[in-house]
């Protein structure tokens, strides 16, 4: 291998399975290949529905086994869960999984110390049940939360095993909802007036910030010669995917799809307004001083959960038979609460359209098209209303993310958006998790330098809209429509 040429492990976890990536990065290369890839497979006890990390830890020793000889590693995941360690740095129990139950009723809770636009006022981020804001509510009495003595999200729990070092990095910490967008801090007033004690969290740490080195016996494990460093990436797997974007220019908007969709645009500051509040929009921290102004999609969660219903029938086909059902016979609100918990998608589906007085989809096939045509007008909604509440016009919509291989929700975001879609690549967070690291490494420049590489190495395909754009616009008015007649 040229000297030119370094080797990066980027440890990408998500919400079904976890994977460790081999990027090799030089000035005109940037190559991505698969080492280990193992499942993701929450368990519910007793108590609730909880992440095994011990397995998801084990996979990661796998895929650095596997990835062989690097020069780094980097780590990032979903965010917003978090692990409690003892005096002793142990583990106390597997971290709580956002799908669980315990956040019910919890932000009413919060909102009466402080109202719901005070909140977003200082931490801009949008209301989701399970922000990690509502989990250390949740979890204030609990004898395990008096325990603690650290806290650590995700990515940086298992960083820590793997080095020994503790730290916040800033992009996930942005998603507690008790970071400032402004000073990209900690909000200590609104942390103080809710009772949470700061002190669990680590120091916060930047992208490319190092992480520690993999402790010896961490090398033994996995047969790598020391020293490996560990470099601090964008943890928030959706920090990395939109560091990956190969978009030229300013005037774009992204969707990072996956079991999410998070669609929205890059920005240089945050949008704080009560309008913006009302429209559900966060401001999460991004790569160099960026804030990533976006929507929370339910995603191909949906669709995920159908297939899973239905005994993992044959994707491809099941796209083909969709895309030949009619356009927009029946839409849903793909953002909906409803569809959070896991179980019984198909009815939930058919029942929302029952309800609503469209015409139910019966066959797969038409679930399948109601659900893609859903997501497809939440991504127009959520992409126009940024536009407007941002100020910030757009030329075309980057898709990134597993979503890019459904061809079919591709095309249809064209036609919804009425904007081209640029779809790739697929893999954009451990492509951006690889470039937070050779940028580390002075293997490649600024944010614009990572995207021309990205632009140039990775295959990318292009969707003109079509259709009646009139279709779309009487679709989003139905839905508007159902939405102020079940408003509360």
């Amino acid at each position: 291998m040229s000297e030119h040429v370094k080797s990066f492990a980027a440890v990408d976890l998500g919400a079904s399975s976890g994977r460790v990536m081999v990027g090799r990065v030089g000035p005109e290369a940037l190559e991505l290949t698969e080492a280990h890839r193992f499942p993701n497979r929450p368990v519910r006890v007793p108590e609730g529905l909880r992440w095994d990390i011990l397995s998801l830890y084990a996979g990661v020793l796998d895929g650095l086994r596997a990835a062989g000889q690097v020069d780094s590693v980097g780590i990032d995941s979903w965010a917003v869960d978090y692990g409690l360690l003892d005096a002793d740095g142990a583990l106390l129990g597997n971290p709580v999984h956002y799908r669980d139950a315990r956040t019910e009723g919890v932000a009413e809770k919060v909102w009466a110390t402080v109202p719901a636009a005070e909140l977003y006022a200082a931490t801009g981020l949008q209301y989701a049940p399970f922000n990690t804001l509502y989990q250390l509510t949740a979890a204030r009495s609990t004898a395990q939360l008096a325990a603690a003595e650290r806290l650590l999200l995700i990515p940086d729990l298992l960083s820590y095993w793997l080095t020994g070092e503790a730290g916040t990095e800033i992009t996930n910490a942005s998603t507690t909802q008790l970071i400032d967008p402004r000073t990209r801090d900690w909000s200590h007033d609104l942390a103080d007036r809710l009772g949470i004690d700061l002190e669990l969290f680590a120091p916060l740490r930047q992208p490319g910030d190092p992480a520690g080195l993999l402790l010896p016996r961490v090398l033994e494990e996995t047969g790598l010669r020391g020293p490996v460093p560990v470099t601090t990436v964008g943890s928030h797997d959706t920090a990395s995917a939109v560091a990956a974007v190969p978009a030229a220019g300013e005037r774009f908007a992204y969707i990072c799809t996956g079991t999410w969709s998070l669609a929205g645009l890059e920005l240089e500051r945050p949008v704080l307004t009560e309008a913006s509040r009302a429209a559900n929009f966060t401001n999460e921290l991004g790569l160099d001083g960026t804030v990533r102004y976006l929507r929370n999609i339910m995603g191909l969660w949906l669709l995920q959960e159908c297939v899973r219903e239905w005994g993992q029938p044959d994707l491809g086909e099941l796209l083909r038979a969709a895309a030949e059902v009619p356009a927009l016979r029946s839409v849903v609100d793909a953002g909906d609460a409803a569809f959070l918990a896991p179980g019984r998608m198909p009815d939930r589906i058919t029942d929302a359209c029952r309800k609503s007085g469209q015409p139910v989809p019966e066959s797969r096939a038409e679930i399948t098209r109601c659900i893609l045509d859903s997501l497809a007008l939440a991504h127009r909604r959520a992409i126009r209303e940024a536009e407007a509440l941002a100020d910030h016009p757009v030329d075309v919509v980057h898709i990134v993310g597993g979503g890019t291989r459904n061809e079919l929700l591709c095309q249809l975001t064209a036609d919804a958006c009425g904007l081209p879609v640029v779809a790739g690549p697929a893999e954009a967070a451990a492509l951006g998790n690889v470039l937070v690291q050779a940028r580390a490494h002075r293997l490649v420049g600024d944010r614009t330098s990572m995207r021309r590489l990205l632009a140039r190495t990775q295959p990318l395909r292009r969707y003109e809209p079509r259709g009646d754009a009139a279709a779309w616009h009487a679709a989003e008015d139905r839905l508007a429509a159902e939405d102020r007649l079940t408003r509360p």
